[in-house]
């Protein structure tokens, strides 16, 4: 039994030194030392050796068994240091190489359009405000001299919630909000998100709004025709031809549409004009009075006017944009533009 321990800790000596790989290792060591291996085997055969025989084979096994383990351990770590080396050297970083480009993010551009117009009111004394986007019908259509019979609600394409609840269909519920939170004078720009029933190269389910409005004693039209030509040149340019066209709103009267000269094609006439030379920008008017019924505001004491335009409408003309969409899309090829 002696030569036979000896003879089987050469040949796996032999066998863990030949090891390529640790799987192939670990094979190796279940041969030898495993629950099956020769070495188990061997140890089962002790019961036949005389008391005599018994310890000093036994003292064998385990130096034998100290030796494989020790031999097993030390390829491990080296198949293991090989390894390492192999995949450095297959994976190494070519230093020369054009790193990879990283791209910074930007605001988009309806919330720049945004932040520029609220920035030009702000330096007429316009304070920000904000409503909710799911409203009451009160607040959308009621204080405004909407009425539930009345057609302007058809106008609107409204996205119901309940009969009493809807997705606001213009910011102008702000302006209800804000009156009822305080007494004149006022002057506020309301920007947000409205939604209707719209969908097309020019319209929108879902898209943004800003309302102003202004609250005081002995307020004019032509206060309101100052304010909003003083912001048209600031934001387009100025020198801009601006145009006021008698229209309808529900809530405001007298109420116009404001036109100004196409800033494409600076008034000559084009495709985006429709070879009028005007391009259609924002809808205003004077408070109704009432509105100023619904928020218990005495019209014979104060007067106002409000104003309000599509974002993405504008942003479209600023930037050139043809298709509504593109702003929703999340194109990164479109929105690094900007």
């Amino acid at each position: 039994m002696k030569d036979l321990l000896q003879k089987l800790e050469k040949d796996a000596l032999a066998e863990i030194a030949g090891a390529e790989s640790t799987a192939a290792l670990q094979e190796i060591r279940v041969s030898f030392l495993g629950k099956k291996g020769a070495i188990t085997d061997i140890m089962k055969g002790m019961r036949d050796l005389t008391p005599e025989e018994r310890p000093v084979i036994g003292a064998l096994v385990n130096r034998v068994k100290d030796t494989l383990e020790k031999a097993f351990s030390q390829q491990l770590t080296e198949l293991q240091q090989a390894a390492v080396a192999a995949r450095l050297a297959s994976e190494n970083i070519d230093v020369t190489l054009a790193g990879r480009q990283s791209f910074r993010g930007s605001l988009h551009p309806v919330t720049l359009v945004s932040r520029e117009i609220v920035e030009i009111f702000g330096r007429l004394g316009f304070a920000v405000e904000e409503g909710p986007e799911i409203e009451q019908d009160f607040y959308n259509f009621e204080a405004l001299n909407i009425p539930r019979d009345h057609p302007a609600r058809d106008m609107q394409d409204t996205f119901y919630i309940s009969d009493d609840v809807v997705l606001r269909t213009h910011t102008s519920p702000v302006q209800i909000r804000s009156m009822l939170k305080q007494q004149p004078p006022l002057r506020v720009i309301a920007p947000g998100t409205v939604y209707r029933r719209d969908s097309d190269l020019t319209h929108s389910p879902m898209f943004h709004q800003i309302e102003g409005f202004l609250v005081d004693k002995n307020v004019t039209f032509g206060d309101l025709k100052g304010i909003l030509t003083h912001f048209l040149n600031n934001y387009f340019g100025q020198g801009l031809d601006v145009r006021f066209r008698p229209s309808f709103s529900p809530f405001t009267e007298p109420s116009a549409e404001v036109d100004i000269a196409c800033v494409i094609c600076n008034g000559k006439g084009c495709r985006v004009c429709s070879g009028t030379g005007w391009l259609e920008i924002l809808g205003c008017g004077m408070i109704d009075p009432e509105v100023f019924k619904s928020v218990d505001y005495d019209a014979e004491q104060v007067s106002g006017f409000a104003f309000g335009m599509g974002l993405e409408r504008i942003a479209m003309l600023k930037y050139g944009v043809s298709d509504l969409r593109l702003f929703f899309e999340n194109d990164l090829r479109f929105l690094r533009q900007f």
